[in-house]
């Protein structure tokens, strides 16, 4: 896959006080993207805002639709045209986009969605926390499919994930959601913009055959497919039916294995590759507190006074969320009492924490139902709780 240094003209070099929201939108400037189209829904409004106040200096294109439904789908029209596209949006207007985020899945369309959480279901908290669509994330659409979800905790990730999203969606023709929340999103932090020289950036790997030659679906030796800009005299075919490799529907089991498998084994096979996570004082630990987001700020705290009442405490911040750690919990699970997972949801991500410890430790759930986060010593007495 080429790499290539940031363009100067999206890059605001310096330090900067802004919140995360800002934030995303100056991530995505950064790494490229030249489209964005969205609507307006709190708390994820300022991003889409700030991206209309620079996108005229930078060169591309801001379109406020109709709704959610048209922002997504104006997105994969945006990425098949040739453009590195984004938009924004929190609870309600995911729910929107999720039957159009399954066909950018099938179709293999590299995009970034940034989810500004918000306390649910339906209109909810409009202004106040959450981390309750991190299933929705994963499992939002219908059928089998993979994606990629991160989870900043601070205006910098804010930045420096919406670049690390956009080059994953290129690197894997997948879209990637950056998972942030209400709290991360309008918090005002330090942020540094480096020089676009020091920013790199993975660049959309273009089929450069002959044009009577190109399989829109045709997987080079790394697994992933070449794609075209639109209108450049390529004849192809792309449809979220299951199709071939010129992109023909081919409605049969056989076809659909080949398919299918492929969406979920192109992340799957590089899952090593993908994940990342923050790890603090593991080895000998008797408990782990595994969090992410805002809700890893808040554990800190929990975490320390642990610490200082003797017990072994060792932290686990998910930086990736989607994919999942399975092979590092499993492994995790065998050496420690506990894992006691803190998040703004009923517990979604304990799910997946107690699926992959295999019934070898206690995992503990804290919950919270939005609104606030969560109060650090409810964090701490779970904790005290999991190691007796």
């Amino acid at each position: 896959m080429k790499k290539s240094k940031a363009d100067p003209k999206g890059v605001l070099t310096g330090s900067h006080f802004m919140d995360g929201d800002y934030a995303l939108a100056e991530g995505a400037l950064a790494a490229g993207c030249r489209f964005f189209g969205g609507y307006p829904i709190t708390p994820s409004t300022e991003t889409a805002e700030r991206f209309s106040e620079r996108i005229p200096v930078v060169g591309g294109v801001f379109i406020q639709m109709e709704d959610e439904l048209g922002s997504i789908a104006s997105l994969i029209g945006a990425a098949w045209g040739g453009l590195k596209a984004m938009t924004v949006t929190s609870g309600p207007g995911f729910s929107l986009m999720q039957e159009n985020i399954g066909l950018a899945c099938m179709l293999e369309t590299p995009l970034v969605i940034a989810n500004v959480q918000r306390g649910g279901p339906s209109t909810g908290l409009p202004t106040l926390t959450s981390q309750q669509d991190m299933m929705q994330a994963r499992w939002g659409s219908h059928g089998d499919y993979e994606i990629i979800a991160l989870s900043p905790d601070s205006p910098q990730e804010c930045f420096d994930m919406t670049i690390k999203a956009f080059n994953l969606s290129e690197l894997f023709r997948v879209p990637v959601f950056v998972m942030t929340d209400e709290c991360v999103g309008h918090m005002h932090e330090k942020v540094v913009i480096p020089p676009a020289e020091e920013i790199e950036i993975v660049e959309r790997k273009w089929y450069k055959g002959p044009k009577d030659k190109y399989l829109p679906y045709k997987c080079d030796s790394d697994g992933i497919p070449f794609m075209v800009k639109t209108g450049q005299g390529y004849r192809f075919h792309i449809t979220g039916l299951t199709h071939d490799e010129r992109g023909y529907p081919l409605l049969n089991a056989e076809c659909q294995k080949i398919n299918v498998q492929h969406l979920i084994d192109k992340i799957k096979n590089n899952a090593d590759k993908i994940i990342e996570m923050e790890e603090e004082q593991i080895d000998g630990a008797e408990v782990i507190v595994l969090s992410y987001g805002i809700t890893s700020r808040v554990a800190f705290r929990a975490v320390q006074q642990a610490r200082k009442e003797g017990i072994k405490t060792g932290t686990i911040r998910l930086i990736t969320v989607w994919p999942f750690p399975e092979k590092k919990i499993e492994e995790l699970a065998k050496k420690v009492k506990a894992i006691v997972v803190p998040e703004i949801n009923a517990g979604q991500v304990f799910l997946e924490v107690d699926r992959c410890s295999r019934n070898k430790c206690k995992v503990v759930s804290v919950p919270h139902l939005g609104g606030w986060v969560h109060n650090p010593d409810d964090i701490f007495k779970a904790i005290k709780e999991a190691v007796k």
